[in-house]
């Protein structure tokens, strides 16, 4: 045992998180799917789609079972949607991507804000809501994060949570009283509202700025490719702040180290 725990000491603090991402990306598979219909996520078995037969557990080790089956079902021979490969590989692209800009325990943390942060944006695109039970504990992450690490930043980051929640909260209000529709549904402020929990009040405008930008090119791309976009086309905005939140924990206090150094 104390063998196994020395090497487990010396691994690089990366290797850990990249080796349980499919499992964790297998789980968020299954978060997805289940959450928005709030169907069983950790009791119910996974089926598959086509015959409903149950999957044993060789059917469910991630990347690999797919790979060794060839993407279809044992029992029907169905062939089997990408989506869990997909997420899979997506969660050990949060890890790598996390161990390129971050160190030791930091990894940690980023990954679990990558994953959850992925998990959301992932339920948006497929059904247009963010789920309190990610955005909220998200919330609160952010918050225990900081009461952790930086203590003295906690009134700044609770107050980046409350910022960010009442500004997209009075877009959505003042879109509605204008236009008399939604226009923003109040998860994309909470989710805002857990990213100011992140990241504190200083990052908010970056994080708007930069989830703008891409919901304009995400439309813009969308419309090159033959959609056709109006006024009144929904466009889920949780992804883009999802992806923007991301990119500010990772990268921008580093880019104001360097512009300062």
């Amino acid at each position: 045992m104390e063998s196994l725990t020395t090497l487990l000491s010396d691994l690089p603090a990366w290797v850990l998180p990249v080796l349980l991402a499919p499992f964790i990306g297998s789980f968020l598979g299954v978060l997805i799917v289940r959450l928005p219909d709030e169907r069983p996520i950790a009791v119910a078995r996974s089926v598959c789609d086509h015959c409903g037969h149950a999957l044993a557990p060789r059917d469910l080790v991630p990347i690999v079972s797919y790979a060794v089956r060839r993407g279809r079902c044992r029992d029907c021979g169905a062939r089997i949607g990408p989506f869990a490969l997909a997420i899979e590989l997506a969660a050990v692209a949060v890890a790598l991507w996390a161990a390129t800009a971050v160190t030791g325990n930091a990894i940690w943390l980023s990954c679990l804000l990558g994953w959850t942060l992925l998990s959301a944006a992932w339920i948006d695109l497929r059904c247009m809501i963010l789920p309190d039970v990610l955005t909220l504990p998200l919330l609160a992450a952010g918050l225990v994060v900081t009461a952790f690490t930086d203590p003295d930043d906690m009134p700044d980051h609770a107050l980046a949570a409350a910022a960010g929640y009442a500004l997209l909260f009075a877009v959505a209000w003042s879109y509605r009283r204008l236009r008399g529709r939604d226009g923003l549904g109040l998860g994309d402020a909470k989710l805002l509202a857990a990213l100011g929990a992140w990241l504190g009040l200083a990052d908010l405008p970056i994080v708007l700025l930069a989830a703008s930008c891409l919901g304009l090119l995400a439309a813009g791309a969308a419309s090159l490719a033959g959609r056709r976009m109006t006024a009144a086309t929904a466009i889920p905005f949780g992804p883009f702040l999802a992806a923007a939140g991301w990119l500010a924990w990772l990268y921008v206090d580093r880019l104001a180290d360097w512009l300062a150094g």
